[in-house]
């Protein structure tokens, strides 16, 4: 049998004298039985692998263009530590910069950036050009200290303001846009709301709440975007959401419909599904997002007179809170749990109000007016 050699690919045969052909640098095997070796669909294989492989090999980022850097940025500890939203949001601009990945490092400077961010807010929008400037700025200051770029050029870019007529981005709720959406979520996606609304936590911390990190009332977590760490009083309002939800054997306070803890994506489009629902039935108004509860809960204890150290001692806001790592400060949970009541008494008063304002609405079960729900 005559030898065969096609370039790029590995052709022996093995310890059982049976013939073996694979990709050299995939190591994708060609099943020789199916396309015996020499013939036409055997070497139809080969360019077929071997296309597949350069087509790959083209999206991979050069050295020296921004494309390398961002790619070198990604292996970074610093960036593997980012919590799950930030990833997301990095990996978004990394795409909306897919186009321009080739451009060589010695090209780039402020004027450049400038440029690009200018088009990026005509093509997308103002809010996403800033976001794509932050992410780079974050890329240019890990990559000078490898010589790898002389000076974080995306600093110099002045960030868009945002238009007068642009909606607040996480617009606070009122009591009525949260009981509306209450009532018609699903229970596992109410639960999760709850959590959100009478914790005032991000949404992608709420999610991940788990039961071992509850202790005597208190839920005990460090943010995932800040590492600040937390203390959160359960409320009598979220204690009563939290019995009236679906059992679940997941880890976390919340589980899905499978009764598997929530990711984010899932969340989220379970939640754009209801919000656009409510929107189209006019029951709510436009720009409800589930974070925008975090700054309804702040908002709501600044009308009850609370300072902002306060808001922030609770909300775990910035890096001026005392960061927990997990341990468990009694002092801040103390403090935090005379916010969370004073919390309560405003949800309280809100609830009280809207009675007032709608004497018609039908009474809920009298055997539990006395256990305050969301």
């Amino acid at each position: 049998m005559t030898h065969v050699r096609v370039k790029g690919f590995k052709i022996f045969r093995d310890r059982h004298g049976k013939m073996r052909c694979y990709h050299r640098i995939t190591n994708i095997k060609i099943d020789l039985e199916k396309a015996p070796l020499g013939t036409a669909e055997f070497m139809a294989e080969c360019s077929k692998i071997s296309a597949a492989f350069q087509a790959i090999k083209q999206q991979e980022p050069k050295p020296g263009t921004l494309g390398g850097l961002i790619s070198g940025y990604f292996a970074e500890e610093h960036f593997q530590e980012r919590s799950k939203a930030t990833k997301r949001e990095y990996r978004m601009c990394a795409q909306v910069l897919h186009p321009i990945r080739d451009t060589p490092v010695s090209k780039i400077d402020t004027p450049l950036l400038a440029a690009i961010h200018d088009k990026l807010a005509k093509k997308h929008s103002w809010d996403k050009a800033n976001r794509v400037r932050n992410f780079l700025i974050q890329v240019f200051k890990f990559s000078i200290p490898k010589g790898l770029i002389l000076k974080n050029f995306a600093e110099d870019v002045i960030k868009k303001p945002r238009p007068r007529d642009t909606p607040e981005a996480y617009r606070t709720w009122t009591y009525e846009e949260v009981q509306t959406a209450l009532e018609s979520a699903s229970p596992q996606l109410r639960a999760a709301l709850a959590m959100i609304f009478c914790t005032g936590q991000d949404p992608s911390d709420a999610l991940e709440f788990r039961k071992d990190q509850v202790d005597d009332g208190v839920i005990w977590k460090g943010r995932n975007k800040t590492n600040v760490g937390a203390a959160i009083p359960i409320s009598s309002v979220l204690e009563a959401e939290l019995a009236d939800a679906p059992a679940h054997d997941a880890e976390t306070l919340l589980a899905s419909s499978k009764g598997t803890p929530w990711t984010y994506d899932g969340f989220a489009s379970a939640w754009q599904r209801l919000r656009k629902k409510l929107e189209k039935a006019g029951k709510v108004a436009p720009g409800l997002t589930p974070k925008g509860l975090r700054h309804t809960m702040a908002t709501w204890l600044r009308e009850a007179g609370q300072d902002e150290r306060e808001i922030s001692d609770l909300l775990a806001q910035d890096s001026k809170v005392m960061g927990l790592h997990y341990s468990k400060n009694a002092a801040l949970a103390r403090k935090n749990r005379k916010t969370m009541q004073v919390w309560e008494g405003e949800y309280v008063r809100r609830a009280q109000k809207a009675k007032v304002s709608n004497p018609q609405e039908k009474q809920s079960n009298p055997d539990k007016e006395d256990k305050p729900h969301a």
